[in-house]
């Protein structure tokens, strides 16, 4: 029995970094692998930005509705076989995509491939991580969504690459066959749990935080829905802001892989800082930290400052996210903790489909990014109002105990 536990809790480890390698490559590729598209699409088919980046709010989009049907599915039929089904039909979509020759193609492809394909990823990998650590569950939970800032970072990069190297439909199809070839054997890898019981936590009731469970999850669909549209501006739209300078697609690639990369240790700070100073705290602290610096992107004229500025945003940036899961821990009963993660996130994604498209279409209708990153700003502004006004009421500190 000693020999069993101890391999369960090695085994644990290598279902925390396969996912964190699986939600890199998919999550990377839905969220906003297509920014890397934009130009090479507008020059070489002629369509607008604004047409472009809708193929991204698809993909979310389906993301969004599909992660609502696909993490019921998995608590019935377990993991493995429901993210095998999500990478199967993630890497077929952008096979399929390679011979897309219309823009209706593509939105089809790109709903079914976040619908069937990064819904049938992302909420059950999120839970199975969880149920695999009694003790220590959010260390893990922050090593496997790092892998998804690393893969928001790193597909974009790889992908300018490829289309510099094979064009845009030979670019589709590499990625779909590196999705076949990785992400089926790491699924094979994952498993159910030892035991189903997943760590209860603390389960703070609406007398204990001072506000009705539905006004929360609520308030905190508005934050997710306004902090999520201001920074998918930069994810979605900073490589070509940076390609406007007259800067190559490689190293406007570049910058946003070095952005995220620093993400990760944000995500590590921010949900420590949220343990010191409560999660709506550290969550207002993040948001304003983004609000503060996204509209300054459109000022940077030159690579070096652009690395600079992006090291220094991405850092405060990536702490949102974390702010925004904490805070449902600790404001939601355990008892509807579980659906209070899947309807809030939902509405992230809606944020992040949201914002990549506003800033398409009203950089077509102007010319510039001025006012797209303007509108990013004023979300996050509007979210600091929505989350302060959540603080206000609540009479809890909100801080996460120490870990046994």
């Amino acid at each position: 029995m000693r020999t069993d536990n101890t391999t369960q809790a090695h085994y644990r480890w290598i279902i925390v970094f396969a996912s964190a390698l699986i939600l890199a490559i998919a999550m990377g590729s839905i969220v906003n692998g297509i920014s890397a598209f934009i130009v090479p699409m507008q020059d070489a088919f002629g369509w607008q930005r604004g047409e472009t980046a809708f193929i991204n709010f698809t993909g979310i989009v389906g993301l969004a509705f599909g992660g609502l049907v696909m993490g019921p599915l998995a608590d019935r039929k377990g993991t493995r076989p429901v993210v095998l089904i999500g990478v199967s039909v993630l890497g077929l979509s952008y096979l399929a995509a390679s011979f897309a020759t219309s823009l209706w193609q593509f939105y089809a492809l790109f709903f079914i491939a976040g619908f069937f394909g990064a819904g049938a990823i992302f909420p059950p990998i999120m839970a199975a991580v969880g149920n695999w650590f009694q003790v220590g569950a959010g260390l893990a939970i922050g090593i496997a969504s790092a892998g998804q800032a690393l893969g928001q970072g790193g597909v974009p990069f790889a992908s300018s690459f490829l289309i510099k190297e094979y064009g845009i439909d030979g670019a589709f199809a590499a990625t779909g066959i590196v999705m076949l070839a990785f992400l089926i054997p790491l699924a094979l890898l994952l498993r159910q749990p030892p035991s189903a019981q997943i760590t209860q936590g603390t389960s703070n009731s609406e007398e204990e935080t001072g506000v009705p469970t539905n006004v929360v999850i609520a308030t905190l669909c508005v934050a997710i829905v306004l902090c999520c549209t201001c920074m998918s501006v930069p994810l979605m739209h900073l490589v070509p802001l940076i390609q406007d300078r007259g800067i190559s697609a490689e190293d406007a690639g570049s910058v946003i892989f070095v952005m995220l990369i620093v993400a990760i240790a944000g995500r590590v700070t921010f949900g420590k800082l949220a343990d010191m100073i409560g999660a709506l705290q550290a969550y207002m602290t993040a948001t304003a930290w983004m609000t503060l610096l996204v509209f300054g992107f459109i000022y940077i004229e030159n690579l070096q400052s652009f690395y600079l500025y992006a090291i220094i945003y991405g850092f405060g940036y990536a702490g949102v996210m974390t702010g925004v899961l904490v805070s449902i821990r600790v404001l939601v009963p355990v008892s509807r903790r579980a659906s209070a993660f899947g309807i809030v996130t939902m509405f992230g994604w809606f944020g992040h489909a949201i914002g990549g498209y506003q800033g398409g279409v009203l950089f077509d209708l102007t010319g510039s990014y001025t006012i797209p990153y303007g509108v990013a700003a004023l979300a996050g502004i509007l979210n600091l109002i929505v989350v302060s006004s959540l603080l206000r009421k609540t009479n809890y500190p909100f801080k996460l105990a120490p870990q046994p």
